[in-house]
């Protein structure tokens, strides 16, 4: 973290407000009652006399909620409030915005990866079916004709991320996966590594190619220390270019 920067990452709070305790409560009966997205949350908890609160700290609480994605308010006949689901998209987002004003660095991330990705991968050796093979390759065929432009040289480019993400989306491990996709996310968003996929370099497709088919190859041969081998030297060189192209822009 640079001098004078403030951390990003939440610290324990403090005293809390009553809407927050209210909609953590809220959050829990939900959990708790086994409440699915559709499903309408009951009046009798939302009374202000089972709350212990004002109608305008219920309203506070609930709109909180909204705002985080779990529930839907309608009006009118058959309206109130309602359980809904918060997508990954939806997610991925909201903790993209954390770091609009202070983003990680290039070297963070890969950190990150470097440490998740080669175990994501060799838990996946030999378990894929072939519908999760066609998905994988699905992202590939972006890469099976040289780009003509600019612009389809950087979709390729995102497209290798792409692949990354279709496969940590088969983790067993949901929480691993999530961490995975959220820091493709967090790639393809920050303006630095943009600019780094824009610049032209033929020799990425060759290369990405290469990475993705042996890894394929792998996971379908059950090779999970191969696979582990293969995603780390790839997540490694992934970096030493990432990072000297940064520090060619003059942001290391």
């Amino acid at each position: 973290m640079k001098p004078g920067e403030k951390p990003v990452v939440a610290m324990p709070a403090g005293r809390q407000k009553r809407s927050d305790l209210i909609a953590a409560h809220i959050r829990d009966l939900i959990s708790l009652q086994g409440l699915k997205p559709g499903d309408r949350i009951p009046a009798e908890w939302l009374a202000r006399e089972e709350m212990r609160a004002s109608r305008g700290t219920v309203r506070e609480a609930m709109k909180s909620l909204e705002t985080q994605g779990l529930i839907k308010t309608r009006t009118g006949p058959g309206g109130g409030a309602f359980v809904t689901a918060l997508s990954g998209e939806q997610a991925m987002g909201l903790l993209s915005n954390l770091f609009l004003f202070n983003p990680p660095g290039i070297a963070e991330i890969y950190a990150l990866r470097k440490l998740l990705e080669p175990s994501l991968a060799a838990s996946l050796a030999g378990r894929l079916d072939d519908k999760a093979y066609a998905d994988l390759q699905a992202t590939i065929r972006l890469y099976e004709n040289e780009p003509t432009t600019a612009e389809e040289e950087f979709r390729q480019r995102i497209a290798e991320l792409d692949f990354q993400s279709v496969l940590a989306g088969f983790a067993d491990n949901q929480l691993l996966g999530f961490v995975c996709v959220f820091l493709h996310t967090l790639l393809r968003d920050m303006t630095v590594c943009r600019a780094i996929y824009a610049k032209p370099n033929p020799e990425l497709r060759e290369t990405a190619l290469n990475y993705q088919v042996r890894l394929i190859r792998l996971l379908k041969a059950g090779d999970a220390e191969g696979a582990r081998r293969l995603m780390q030297e790839h997540m490694e060189e992934a970096e030493r270019y990432m990072l000297s192209r940064a520090e060619i822009r003059g942001k290391p």
